[in-house]
């Protein structure tokens, strides 16, 4: 068996420490990707007793489907685009509506281009909704493929559960 330098220990713990997070609080969460194309939903249930906190994962890649199975509106679409900090609240917000999950986690962005594109490779939008809180954080990523973009992604939305919701929680024993 080889050592990947490039990860570390507390990188590689990120998802279990969510789970974790999530088991204690009793909490259920469902994920609305986008860019990530599944990665995080799989990532979640690749954990023994996932099934305990983990509802569902909606792969939303296209625009159509932003807008049928999460509510996204057409207008939000045309003004903004499909990687935005409003796309990404939408995703959401609609994903609150339809799964009634304690977090909720959205990520929209672009982890490449066709030569005739040209997008900000990198930029990507998380989402989050736990219970009546709503953020969005954008990200920029340095990393170079396609795959590194997604993982960087799909462990920053891990990232961004922990902290939101444990920033929540803290402000209710204030």
């Amino acid at each position: 068996m080889t050592f990947d330098k490039n990860i570390t220990i507390e990188e590689e713990f990120v998802p279990l420490v969510c789970y974790r997070h999530l088991l204690k609080h009793s909490m259920t969460i469902a994920s609305a990707e986008s860019m990530t194309g599944g990665l995080f939903a799989k990532t979640f249930t690749d954990m023994q007793g996932s099934s305990r906190v983990f509802d569902r994962g909606l792969v939303t890649y296209s625009e159509r489907a932003k807008m049928q199975e999460l509510g996204v509106r057409a207008e939000t679409l045309a003004e903004h685009g499909a990687v935005s900090e409003e796309t990404a609240a939408e995703m959401a917000e609609g994903l609150k509506r339809v799964s009634g999950c304690d977090v909720c986690v959205s990520v929209t962005g672009y982890a490449s281009a066709s030569a005739d594109e040209d997008y900000p490779v990198g930029l990507y939008y998380i989402g989050i909704v736990y219970r009546d809180e709503k953020a969005v954080y954008e990200f920029r990523s340095e990393r170079y493929t396609r795959t590194e973009i997604r993982d960087e992604a799909c462990s920053n939305m891990f990232r961004v559960i922990v902290s939101f919701v444990q920033n929540e929680l803290d402000k209710n024993v204030k």
